[in-house]
């Protein structure tokens, strides 16, 4: 067993690292990993009980993310973005994709309308990591992109929940898509009033404890409670992990689970994709490898062209198009969360062996985006397209979306400096970990939210790596305070930091880990002080000003003979 699992984590770590080298996410090195340890290749592992067990867990966390970005309130603002672009999109893609499957296929009808509307999904995590990786996120051609995989995400409730007419358990169409509608609508709405009046207040007592370990276990425990409820009603265990990221995404806490959960779902996403590897039948797959080659050249030649057609229709620019197109042309990890919950479930929609074959399709698929992008841009950048202009940056209309300035502590100089930032129209977010000073501020309309500072996590979901214009640290604890900017740094170096400290050596301290201005609040209120009694005896505003500046200078030296730093 030693051996067999140095070997494996040897192999993991240098596919992980070849293929981020290459700008393909890690959870194909995870695939690739399983594969090459299963069965059909160097056999390191069985396929048992425990590593199934471990692929389940894997599938919830991969629904619980998914879920996690679906944000009612961000629907409703991209709303006709996402059910224009984003439907047309899955129908145009499933209406060129059905004819040709059911033409080429024994599948049933039911079966081939399923799988167009499978393969009409792209990989979430895939797109969002190669646009931010390009720094292309906050674009116009990134904002259109998220807005179709928002609504692909949703669409997976009714999808998951048709399964049972797709298997050909249920004959009765009519009636079992009116009781999918009147379920996710009922879901949808579920979502919203659990998470205002129940979540929120469970969650809030549980940040009281400022406990990690106690804040991480609601969430776990949250995921496993609805995917056990659903799965009760006869709906399948992941829907019921969507679900469960559906609520959390209602809270004020939404930034912080991410965070706190993010590398927990990555060792378990990491187990359903190695699951998902070792299962795969290299054989079957050798034997149909011309299959393979056509079904990923087809896949990616019909989603381009049908995704592009839609994109021009909206007057998207044909610079964007291209790109819009290419991103999305792959299949997504809903289509392999699908094929394995057929697979477990015992569903026959279509035969295991196409199974496996769809499966490697949208596996390669994901695979080959990286490496057609990277030639788009070659040949975009050449002129050889025709055009040379790239994805453009928001318009002023849309500054709101993403914060300038993100003010970490929300006591009274955070306050008063979002005050400060609201009275000019510069758009902040504020992070504070006491609950109680959140939602006090909320109600006074402070764009507040929960979260802890010191994680690079958490500064990551407000755009501190890309696109921010300065942090504000405005924590009274100088050991919370030098967490937060040793944090910051880590992510973005060369980031403009103001601090605030409460006495010149808690200012230097702040000063050389890079800061670009640490505030002594206690000398420059007693700066205050010492200006008002000069002018009451009489000296001028002008001598005292001098007097102030020279004080000031090269961060206070001329105070270095003070003999106490008490308050």
């Amino acid at each position: 067993m030693p051996i067999s699992a140095l070997i494996f984590f040897a192999i993991v770590f240098v596919l992980v690292y070849l293929l981020r080298t290459a700008k393909i996410g890690a959870l194909v090195a995870f695939l690739f990993a399983g594969v090459l340890s299963g069965p059909y290749a160097l056999n390191l592992f069985e396929m048992n009980s425990t590593w199934s067990f471990l692929g389940d867990l894997g599938i919830l966390f991969l629904w619980f993310n998914i879920g996690l970005e679906i944000n009612i309130k961000r629907l409703w603002n991209m709303r006709h973005t996402i059910f224009g672009f984003g439907a047309a999109q899955v129908m145009m893609v499933a209406i060129m994709l059905f004819p040709m499957l059911f033409s080429i296929t024994d599948w049933t009808m039911m079966g081939c309308m399923m799988v167009a509307l499978m393969l009409a999904m792209s990989s979430t995590s895939s797109v969002l990591e190669m646009l931010t990786d390009r720094n292309q996120l906050n674009s116009n051609m990134g904002r259109q992109t998220f807005s179709i995989l928002l609504f692909q995400d949703l669409l997976s409730i009714p999808l998951l929940a048709m399964l049972p007419v797709f298997s050909g358990k249920s004959f009765n169409l009519g009636a079992t898509a009116i009781d999918v509608v009147v379920i996710s609508v009922a879901l949808v709405f579920s979502v919203v009033l659990v998470g205002r009046f129940v979540l929120n207040p469970l969650l809030r007592l549980v940040s009281k404890l400022q406990s990690k370990e106690a804040f991480l276990l609601v969430v776990m425990l949250n995921i496993i409670i609805w995917a056990v409820l659903l799965d009760t009603m006869g709906l399948p265990a992941g829907l019921g992990a969507f679900l469960a990221g559906m609520l959390m995404s209602e809270t004020i806490y939404r930034h912080q689970i991410t965070a706190t959960i993010s590398p927990y779902s990555m060792m378990f996403m990491a187990f359903f994709f190695i699951t998902l590897g070792m299962g795969l039948d290299l054989n079957l797959l050798r034997d149909n490898w011309y299959i393979v080659l056509f079904g990923l050249f087809g896949l990616v030649f019909v989603k381009f062209v049908a995704i592009y057609i839609v994109a021009r229709v909206r007057n998207v620019p044909v610079h964007e198009c291209g790109m819009i197109a290419l991103l999305l042309a792959q299949g997504g990890e809903f289509g392999l969360l699908m094929l394995q919950t057929i697979k477990t479930s015992g569903i026959n929609a279509i035969p295991s062996a196409h199974g496996e074959i769809l499966s490697a399709i949208i596996i390669l698929s994901i695979m080959t985006t990286p490496i057609l992008l990277w030639l788009h841009t070659r040949l975009q950048r050449s002129g050889k397209l025709g055009f040379t202009r790239f994805a453009r940056a928001l318009d002023d209309a849309d500054i709101t979306i993403k914060p300038d300035v993100v003010i970490c502590g929300f006591g009274r100089v955070g306050q008063i400096i979002a005050q400060m930032l609201a009275s000019k129209n510069i758009p902040y977010v504020a992070i504070d970990l006491d609950v109680n000073s959140v939602m006090a501020g909320r109600e006074r309309g402070f764009n507040v939210v929960y979260g802890d500072t010191t994680n690079a996590d958490v500064l990551r979901e407000f755009g501190v790596k890309r696109g921010l214009s300065g942090v504000v640290v405005a924590l009274d604890n100088a050991y919370t305070a030098r967490k937060t900017v040793l944090s910051v740094k880590s992510i973005a170096p060369r980031m403009k930091i103001f601090a605030r400290a409460r006495n010149l050596a808690d200012s230097r301290i702040l000063l050389k880990e890079g800061v670009l201005t640490a505030m002594p609040e206690t000398i420059e209120s007693s700066f205050f002080l010492g200006h008002a009694i000069l002018l009451h005896m009489g000296v001028s505003e002008k001598s005292i000003e001098r007097l102030l500046d020279e004080m000031r200078a090269n961060q206070y030296d001329m105070l270095d003979l003070q003999i106490s730093d008490k308050q």
